[in-house]
């Protein structure tokens, strides 16, 4: 996939698939999978290094995270988030952190918000960096929203976030992701925009959907909000797996004679 395909798709009806990774075993799983592209995530933050919020990650610690997933999947369209802060600091500063994402191997970078954020992304696309903008629930304004809650609620709330869009269109995204955002709210977003929304929390009338890896995939038992699906029962299947190894490590049948040198 490439930058151009995010519209052929809108244009032709065909939902975009967008899956998070932060490493290179994952991300070569996804690579030979039918997923579309990648997004190495912010909330790598609350993942991986076990934060509350995404605040904690900074852009160094992105990079690397995301020439991990470059070493995995290094064919795929690859979206590094711009975490908290790293593109508010001026745009001398800003397009340092940009760039460090895009020569750590990513194809774009995320950002959240449109308000203050319109002159960097023109700024940004003109400079060849592709943007891809976020929307509704924005988890690194956790502390100004009040807690992760569904956004977009009651006309004026409605409104705000259609306008931030078309903003985020005119300054030259390539796409959007819309989080928990009403379902009838997000269709209307995507039907008045021409560059593909990409849901999480967001309904079935959007362009494409986005999931953590391990959401999907059902290793984060302890966390699941509404919209995610587990098309996979990891947790119990990896427990599983590690009484197996304890038990033979314990019973003295592991390693067999074919798995030690003699």
């Amino acid at each position: 996939m490439n930058i151009n395909d995010f519209i052929s798709k809108k244009r032709d009806g065909i939902p975009i698939s967008m899956v998070t990774s932060y490493d290179s075993w994952s991300a070569k799983l996804i690579a030979a999978s039918d997923v579309d592209c990648i997004l190495v995530g912010d909330s790598v933050s609350m993942v991986l290094h076990g934060h509350s919020t995404t605040l904690p990650v900074d852009t160094r610690q992105m990079a690397v995270h995301v020439e991990a997933v470059r070493r995995g999947a290094p064919e795929s369209f690859i979206i590094g988030d711009l975490p908290f802060l790293s593109f508010r600091m001026g745009m001398e500063k800003s397009m340092e952190n940009i760039a460090v994402l895009m020569r750590a191997g990513a194809n774009a970078v995320k950002l959240e918000g449109a308000a203050g954020n319109l002159e960097l992304i023109r700024h940004t696309v003109d400079s060849g960096v592709p943007v891809m903008g976020h929307l509704g629930l924005t988890p690194q304004s956790i502390n100004r929203l009040g807690g992760f809650r569904v956004q977009g609620r009651g006309k004026e709330a409605a409104d705000r976030i259609l306008d931030d869009a078309q903003s985020l269109q005119e300054a030259g995204c390539f796409s959007i992701v819309l989080e928990a955002v009403p379902g009838d709210i997000a269709g209307s977003i995507t039907t008045g925009l021409n560059i593909p929304i990409i849901g999480i929390g967001a309904g079935i009338d959007v362009d494409g959907q986005v999931l953590v890896l391990q959401d999907l995939l059902g290793l984060t038992a302890e966390f699941k909000p509404k919209f995610v699906r587990n098309f996979l029962d990891g947790a119990s299947l990896v427990k599983k797996a590690l009484n197996d190894y304890h038990h033979e490590v314990t019973e003295r049948s592991f390693p067999g004679k074919t798995e030690w040198y003699e």
